[in-house]
Order: structure tokens, then sequence, then C-alpha cells
């Protein structure tokens, strides 16, 4: 984990990669649980039976459900002390070059690309390139808008 002392503190690291998250497993329990919360049943994700036949010999993560891991990885990989909130903005860009199997270990690598002050805080744009332990492409690359309240 980095740890940062400010938002000022963070500033001067545009460009740079500010933290590498934890491992975190995607078993078939959690994709089973996003399958149920998004309605998202496609047999590639919730049949292990069928998906053994399929083009990746097990079960796969939703590409949204990798998505979703974002925040539990940043909360790992950097903090800013003295912040009060923070909050979600959106997203610029999302890829998914690589399919997530059941099983797998991910983590994000994170690159500050934007900040920009705000009344009270500062609004980041992080680029998060997500890998599998093992894979050679990343699984996710996006970039993620927030805002940081002091």
């Amino acid at each position: 984990m980095t740890v940062f002392g400010s938002l000022d503190e963070l500033a001067l690291r545009v460009g740079d990669e500010i933290g590498t998250s934890d491992w975190i497993t995607v078993d078939q329990a959690r994709i089973d649980a996003f399958a149920q919360a998004t309605g998202d049943h496609q047999w590639i994700h919730v049949d292990p039976v069928r998906a053994a036949a399929g083009p990746y010999g097990t079960t796969i993560a939703h590409g949204f459900l990798t998505l979703s891991l974002l925040p539990e990885m940043a909360d790992s990989a950097f903090e800013v002390l003295g912040l009060r909130m923070g909050v979600n903005y959106g997203l610029n860009k999302v890829r998914f070059p690589a399919p997530v199997p059941c099983g797998s270990h991910v983590r994000g690598v994170f690159r500050l690309l934007g900040f920009e002050r705000l009344d009270g805080g500062a609004q980041l744009t992080v680029e998060v390139t997500m890998q599998r332990d093992g894979g050679d492409k990343p699984v996710c690359v996006a970039e993620s808008v927030t805002r940081r309240y002091v």
C-alpha cells in the first residue's frame, strides 16, 4: 500500500504508478453472487458443467464483475490521508482484453493520469490495469474518475 500524506503530495505524482493492490480470488461463489445481483445468468459464468466443455474449460467472471473489483483493489493499493470522503464520478474508458477464469487471482496496478483541483478537494483520473496471476494480458484496463474531498 502506498500512502500519501495529502492531496498535495499525490498531485506531484501525475503520470506515475501510485500503487498495486493485493491479490483477489475470483471463485465460483463470487461469480454466482454477481450473477444473482445483476440477473446475468449466462452459462459461461454460472454453469460449471457446460462451461467445462466451452472455450475456457471453466466458468469465467463477468466483465462487469471484474470491473466491480476496482474499489476493493484501490483500497489496498493506495491511500490519501486527511480525506473526508471520496465518490465515484465515472469511467472514461474500459476494456476487457482477457477473460478471468474461475479460481483466478487478480490485482490492479494504478497510475495517476490526471489531477484537477476542486473546491474542497480534487478530481483524480486513475488508470487501473488489472492483471491475472499467470496471465499474459490484462483482464481489464479502465480509466476511473473519482472525486476526493478534504
